[in-house]
C-alpha cells in the first residue's frame, strides 16, 4: 500500500490575539532608567508596549488568544486534535503550555507540545501544523505564539527593557483543497547563538543589539525572497509583509529590499513592542481587525531571533 498525503494542502482558517491591559510608555521607562522617548524611538521605533501583571501568566494569555482564534474559525473544541504553543519564556519548562491551554479551552486529549525557536517560533510551529494536516496526522491544529518576556527582563537595563513586551497571537490551521500555506524556508546561525541568551535560571535576557541588527539586515532578505520563490509568488503580488516585530529599523530595511511595493508592512512594534514568538500572529490579527489587509490576500511572514534561528513562508490571509 502506498502512503499518501491525506489533504492536498492546508490553510490558516482564523486568527486571534491578546494583549495585557497595562500600557508602559517610553516616558514611564524614563522615570526608572537613563533613557527618553526620542532615544528609544530613534533606535527601535517603539512608543509603548504591554506588560502583564504578576497575576497574569503566559498560559492565561495563550488561552485567550487561542480561544478567540477558535471562535473566529467557527470550529468547536472537539474539532481540534493538535495544539502547538510557540514560546521561549515559560516560567517552568514542565509542564508544557500546550496541554494546559488545550485543557482550559475544552479540547479533549489532543496532541500537545511546545516549540522553542524564540522569535521564529510561530513560523516553525505553523510549518509543523501545515505538515501535520497534509500528512493526515491532524485535521485541525491550534497554533499559538505566546510570550511573557517581562519576567525575563532586567527592568533597569535599557538595552532590553525598552524593547520587550508581553502578548499572544493564535491561528487555526485546517485542510484545504489548494495550498494556503507555502513551503517554509528555515535555518539557523548557531555561531551567533550567544548574541541573544539567558545564561542560566538566575539571570536575565541579554542581547547584543548591534550583532543582531547587522545579521538581520543582511542575512534575512534572501530568506524572504526564497520563501516567495518556493511559493511561486512574486513579491509584487503580496498584500502584506509581516516580519517579526523586533526593531522598526530592521523591518523597514528588509521591506525596502524586498520590493513588495503593494504590500502593507506590519509595524505593530510601535505600540506593542517586541513580543518574540507572539509578534507575527499578533500583528497580522490586529491588521485584519483594523481593516488594513483583506481576507484572501497573500502575506509573507518572516520570523527571526535567538538561536539565531529564522523561518519564513507565504500564507493566504484568512
Amino acid at each position: 500500500m502506498k502512503i499518501s498525503e491525506i489533504a492536498p494542502g492546508s490553510r490558516v482558517l482564523a486568527l486571534g490575539h491578546y494583549q495585557p491591559a497595562n500600557v508602559v510608555t517610553n516616558d514611564d521607562l524614563a522615570k526608572t532608567m537613563d533613557t527618553n522617548d526620542e532615544w528609544i524611538q530613534s533606535r527601535v521605533g517603539i512608543k509603548e508596549r504591554r506588560v502583564a501583571p504578576d497575576s497574569e501568566s503566559l498560559e492565561d494569555m495563550a488561552t485567550i488568544a487561542g480561544g478567540k482564534a477558535l471562535a473566529a474559525s467557527g470550529l468547536s473544541p472537539d474539532d481540534v486534535d493538535l495544539v502547538i504553543v510557540a514560546t521561549c519564556t515559560l516560567e517552568s519548562q514542565i509542564p508544557n503550555a500546550s496541554a494546559i491551554v488545550a485543557h482550559r479551552l475544552g479540547i479533549k486529549a489532543p496532541g500537545a507540545f511546545d516549540v522553542n525557536a524564540a522569535c521564529a517560533g510561530f513560523c516553525y510551529a505553523l510549518a509543523t501544523a501545515d505538515t501535520a494536516v497534509r500528512a493526515g496526522s491532524a485535521k485541525h491544529v491550534l497554533v499559538i505564539g505566546a510570550e511573557k518576556l517581562s519576567q525575563w527582563v532586567n527592568w533597569t537595563d535599557r538595552a532590553t527593557a525598552v524593547i520587550f513586551a508581553d502578548g499572544a497571537g493564535a491561528a487555526v490551521v485546517g485542510p484545504s483543497d489548494t495550498p494556503g500555506i507555502g513551503p517554509v524556508v528555515w535555518g539557523s546561525a548557531g555561531d551567533k547563538a550567544d548574541a541573544i541568551r539567558i545564561q542560566d535560571r538566575t539571570t536575565f535576557l541579554h542581547q547584543e543589539g548591534q550583532t543582531v541588527f547587522r545579521w538581520a539586515t543582511t542575512a534575512l532578505y534572501p530568506v524572504a525572497l526564497e520563501a516567495c520563490s518556493r511559493a511561486g509568488v512574486d513579491p509584487a503580488e503580496l498584500s502584506a509583509f509581516v516580519p517579526h516585530q523586533a526593531n522598526l529599523r530592521i523591518i523597514e530595511a528588509i521591506a525596502r529590499k524586498l520590493g513588495a511595493d503593494k504590500a502593507v508592512v506590519a509595524r505593530d512594534i510601535v505600540n506593542a513592542g517586541n513580543t518574540s514568538a507572539a509578534s507575527i500572529p499578533l500583528a497580522l490579527s490586529r491588521m485584519l481587525e483594523r481593516g488594513e489587509v483583506r481576507s484572501g490576500g497573500l502575506a509573507l511572514i518572516l520570523g527571526f531571533g535567538a538561536g539565531l534561528t529564522y523561518a519564513g513562508q507565504v500564507i493566504e490571509i484568512p
